[in-house]
């Protein structure tokens, strides 16, 4: 039973990974400039506007996260699993830590080596919300959806590693609608849909605040909401929060 929750629940946990900034006020969400128009219906160009439309050169420029909240997971089981987080990113080093009922998780990357107290998961800086600044950089790769999700509007995003999101783009704000991603997860297909209800602007940088997302892993469904309490970003963090554990 525990070995099934905590599975979830790092499922959910690396899917979601957002970015957040250095205050911790909460805000409207508003931007510095007039979003990107949509003037042009080719991935790289709604890239663009996306990319714009959550901050530009500051969300590309982003240093350094730490992003706090809680999180209500319902399995196959439908019981519901209260849970708290917390994520610091700093480059490509991260670290995360989950306390919950059944089985507390960690999980550390020091720029070299991975721990990691459960399961192996995709790198938490190749998926979702935290591909956006890569976005122009070598290897990552701008394509069209798959022919299947067309009907929506948006682009593909795959990392050098081979982990991709498909991004769905809001027409009116060239923000984020939600996203979509496939990866494997001890062995089995994991299959995750977003959808973000809310967003936070700090320090110039719009970022998902509520969103919820749905995991099909073939056998059974799960859904998680995720709510941010502390958004925090290009705050100095020390190197011995990414130090793995002996």
């Amino acid at each position: 039973m525990n070995r099934y929750f905590g599975l979830i629940i790092l499922i959910a946990i690396f899917a979601v990974a957002s970015f957040s900034q250095t205050s911790v006020t909460l805000k409207k969400p508003v931007t510095d400039k007039p979003p990107a128009a949509l003037v042009d219906n080719t991935p790289i160009e709604l890239a663009k506007a996306m990319v714009a439309a959550h901050g530009g050169d500051k969300l590309k420029k982003m240093k350094s996260l730490v992003v706090r909240g809680s999180v209500d997971i319902t399995g196959a089981f439908s019981q519901t699993i209260p849970a708290t987080f917390m994520m610091v990113v700093a480059g490509d080093r991260y670290v995360f830590e989950l306390n919950n009922p059944f089985q507390p998780l960690k999980q550390v990357f020091d720029g070299k080596n991975t721990y990691s107290s459960g399961y192996e998961m995709p790198p938490m800086t190749s998926l979702g919300f935290p591909l956006l600044p890569k976005i122009g950089e070598t290897g990552y790769v701008v394509a069209v959806l798959p022919e299947a999700k067309r009907k929506k509007k948006g682009f593909r995003v795959t990392t050098p590693d081979g982990f991709y999101t498909d991004f769905f783009i809001d027409e009116k704000t060239s923000q984020i609608k939600g996203y979509e991603s496939s990866y494997d997860v001890d062995g089995r297909t994991v299959t995750t849909s977003v959808e973000i209800d809310e967003f936070q602007t700090v320090e110039g940088v719009i970022v998902p605040k509520r969103y919820s997302q749905r995991f099909d892993l073939g056998q059974f469904t799960a859904y998680a909401n995720f709510k941010t309490k502390d958004i925090l970003v290009n705050s100095t963090i020390a190197d011995d929060v990414f130090a793995l554990p002996k």
